[in-house]
């Protein structure tokens, strides 16, 4: 079996205006809509939106997901430009990543990093 990507899905109360964020503020695209769900990506990062009329809900703004990226802190700089509220900024961690994390409108958390330069070899991700 080959791969080719995979998309988080998070509950959202109000699908509008989590789209108008993801793709103003976060700088995702808009990849497709139907009614009360839709799809924004950025590079090869699919996150799927379900608002409130979606059936078998979960509970809004539980949900987390953790992307990998190159560049932490540029986009850290874009986005708070941008409005984005995140607590901390870009931080090396024990566990070999510098990342931060931000929480969407309805409390999802959505964490961004990329692999330490010094992160010891048992640590890396491909």
């Amino acid at each position: 079996m080959k791969t080719f990507g995979s998309a988080t899905c998070l509950y959202v109360s109000n699908l509008d205006a989590s789209l108008k964020s993801y793709t103003e503020v976060l700088g995702f695209t808009e990849r497709f809509r139907h009614k009360d769900y839709a799809g924004v990506e950025h590079g090869e990062v699919q996150i799927h939106l379900a608002g409130p009329a979606v059936p078998a809900r979960r509970q809004i703004g539980e949900g987390s997901l953790y992307v990998f990226c190159d560049d932490v802190d540029a986009y850290y700089t874009e986005i708070t430009a941008k409005g984005a509220k995140v607590p901390e900024p870009p931080k090396d961690c024990a566990y070999g990543m510098r990342d931060f994390a931000v929480t969407d409108l309805d409390g999802n958390r959505i964490a961004f990093g990329r692999e330490c330069k010094s992160a010891p070899e048992s640590t890396q991700h491909s």
